[in-house]
């Protein structure tokens, strides 16, 4: 990988994990002062709207093969979670206090504040155990956290407002659940395939 894609992969996790650092912090300060979780998409629904749709780049980078993820994984999450973003929650008004909003925010900006920071710092060859250990299994947690209580049931919610205003999401809305489990099993994998490397790396290191 020649130093000047390093530098652009850099730079584009490193701002991404910025985002969702300012995201979170700007959820959680909300939070506080109003002792509130009402206030999440008003606080940080443009910002995360805004790079959640910049991270369709990181389709084009698995199209172009700068990065190995490929084109189906990230197209799918990146479709989920911006039809999510775009065509229910920052259209409909009514949903943008209910608590699923808080809980699915809070969710993405911790997963993805480590994902980020995990990509960038991996690619200049410096990234700590500790933070690629939590991006492997944080989103054991953070992953059911997000889909269960946050989207899955704001989706719910939302569906009698989708009708009344004849924003055609069903069909959308009934995709979201296998998209987010296909997501979900692929994480798992992902995970499994890590915890196999530190085992052998462990038995090398060892014998």
């Amino acid at each position: 990988m020649s130093q000047l894609l390093k530098l652009y992969l850099f730079a584009y996790n490193s701002l991404q994990a910025l985002g969702w650092t300012i995201s979170l912090f700007r959820i959680l300060t909300s939070f506080i002062a109003t002792n509130s979780v009402n206030g999440a998409y008003a606080s940080a629904g443009d910002l995360i709207c805004f790079i959640q749709t910049c991270a369709f780049l990181e389709v084009i980078h698995g199209a172009i093969g700068i990065v190995p993820s490929g084109v189906l994984f990230p197209l799918m999450q990146w479709g989920g979670r911006t039809h999510f973003l775009l065509a229910i929650v920052r259209k409909i008004d009514e949903v943008q206090e209910l608590p699923a909003v808080f809980i699915t925010f809070v969710a993405w900006s911790l997963s993805e504040v480590i994902r980020y920071s995990q990509y960038a710092l991996n690619v200049i060859g410096s990234c700590p155990f500790l933070l690629t250990y939590l991006r492997y299994t944080a989103f054991i947690v953070l992953y059911p956290m997000g889909l269960a209580p946050g989207e899955m049931w704001l989706m719910y919610q939302a569906l009698p407002l989708i009708k009344k205003k004849n924003l055609y999401g069903d069909f959308f809305a009934s995709l979201h659940l296998p998209f987010n489990y296909y997501n979900f099993l692929t994480h798992m994998k992902q995970s499994r395939l890590f915890v196999k490397l530190i085992a052998v790396l462990n038995s090398v290191i060892t014998s």
